[in-house]
C-alpha cells in the first residue's frame, strides 16, 4: 500500500494539495491520504480526498512524532514536534514495514507538503 502524506497551512487550497501530490506522485498509485489527526477534517484537504476517492487517515500526535523522518523543518520540528509531519503521516498510515519513497516535496505556492509511503497497511 502507497500512503501520501501531507502536511498543510491552514488556509490551503485543493489546488495547493493537487499541486504536491503531482510533484511527489509521479505516477505512483496511492491508496490512502494521511495528515496530522487533528486536521484530517480541514475543508480543503476534505475536498480534496472526495475528488480523488481516497480515504483520509488522521494520525495522532504522539505517532507522528514518533516516526523517523528525512526532512527536518524547524518550523514543523517547533510545531508538531517532527521534522516533517508529511512523511510521518505517510510511514504511520502506510503500517508494518513502511518506509519512506519519496520524501517531503512542497507544493508551489509553500502551501502544502506531501511524502510516499509504501507499506502492508494497518
Amino acid at each position: 500500500m502507497i500512503v501520501a502524506g501531507f502536511g498543510f497551512r491552514d488556509a490551503v487550497s485543493v489546488q495547493s494539495l493537487a499541486d504536491a501530490l503531482e510533484v511527489a506522485g509521479s505516477g505512483q498509485t496511492v491508496s490512502a491520504l494521511a495528515t496530522a489527526a487533528d486536521k484530517a477534517d480541514t475543508p480543503a484537504f476534505a475536498a480534496f480526498a472526495r475528488q480523488l476517492g481516497l480515504p483520509v487517515i488522521g494520525i495522532d500526535a504522539a505517532t507522528l512524532s514518533a516516526q523517523e523522518v528525512q526532512t527536518q523543518s524547524e518550523a514543523s520540528a517547533a510545531a508538531r514536534q517532527t521534522g516533517s509531519v508529511a512523511e510521518a503521516a505517510a510511514l504511520a498510515a502506510a503500517g508494518r514495514g513502511a518506509r519512506l519513497i519519496v520524501p517531503r516535496v512542497v507544493s508551489s505556492d509553500r502551501m502544502a507538503t506531501c511524502a510516499l509511503a509504501e507499506g502492508e497497511g494497518a
